[in-house]
């Protein structure tokens, strides 16, 4: 859910700390998020904080570490899908990490939209780590309760979702084979595709991770955040427009067939739906900040 996607985003707002803290930019107003509770800062002279910050040391989280040697192993390239042992023992290393892994408290602040606004409240988003080869990338998403990652694609890609925090609703589709139904219905608009449906289900941490593939496991998905929710995404390879992995945007529409024959077979009217294209949603735009939690150790 990440490069395409950010492609679309506001420019980076602030940053996370190695305690914690969302830091707005000067030129925007200014609102802080806890992310973590572990320590407390006092004011310092500069002359001390610059001390400090320069006898700091790295902080590394075991978990997060784990998870960064097995990708190595697991993503081979762009148009290679991971082995079946391979994922399982990422699945494995990923069911096993907490928020802590990565600096998360489980108190968190989320992002809260203001009061009396009636918006959708915007998604945030951070890159942990990219490999530098773009084999594969790790990003967490903060969804504020009823934020939504509209219907969208990944192109050639694998990716794993981990939800960290939370209770999310999650649908997701992929494309129907030509033999799912027949012909005639196939043809209903050039501007509509048939898709599957793979999942239309709620989820509340902790819970099993998730697994995409570029032509199953709910290629195409949404993500709508009951309560506030922490999501870790490795993907890969990671979005990329010039490579040919664009992000596209759908929107679903219920598939009925003239003579209820889909019906019959799948035990639900939802099993089928048509997508069709839409332009960047306004509500894809996501906050894009710094991550300087724990560290990834080359």
């Amino acid at each position: 859910m990440e490069g395409g996607l950010v492609q679309h985003r506001r420019q980076i707002v602030g940053h996370v700390n190695n305690n914690g803290r969302v830091i707005k930019k000067k030129n925007l107003r200014r609102r802080s998020f806890i992310l973590s509770s572990s320590t407390t800062t006092t004011r310092k002279s500069k002359s001390c904080v610059k001390d400090v910050n320069m006898k700091r040391e790295v902080r590394v989280s075991s978990g997060l570490q784990k998870l960064y040697y097995c990708c190595k192993g697991v993503f081979k390239g762009p148009g290679l899908v991971p082995l079946t042992h391979d994922v399982h023992s990422l699945c494995n290393i990923l069911d096993s990490m907490r928020p802590e892994d990565l600096g998360l408290s489980r108190e968190l602040q989320f992002f809260k939209p203001e009061s009396g606004v009636s918006e959708i409240p915007r998604v945030t988003c951070t890159t942990v780590y990219e490999c530098p080869k773009k084999k594969f990338s790790l990003v967490l998403f903060f969804l504020p309760a009823s934020a939504v990652i509209p219907l969208h694609n990944h192109p050639e890609m694998t990716v794993f979702s981990k939800l960290l925090l939370g209770t999310m609703h999650i649908k997701a589709y992929d494309w129907a084979d030509s033999a799912d139904i027949e012909h005639e219905y196939c043809q209903q608009s050039s501007s509509l595709r048939l898709a599957r449906l793979k999942a239309n289900s709620v989820f509340t941490a902790p819970c099993n991770t998730s697994v995409l593939y570029p032509t199953s496991g709910g290629n195409i998905h949404a993500f709508t955040a009951i309560t506030p929710c922490v999501v870790l995404d490795v993907i890969g390879p990671p979005y990329s427009k010039r490579d040919g992995r664009d992000c596209t945007y759908y929107t679903d529409i219920v598939y009925k067939s003239p003579d209820g024959k889909l019906d019959e077979e799948n035990g639900s009217e939802q099993s089928y739906a048509w997508l069709k294209e839409i332009d960047v949603p306004e509500h894809s735009k996501m906050n894009c900040i710094q991550y300087l939690g724990p560290q990834v150790v080359d």
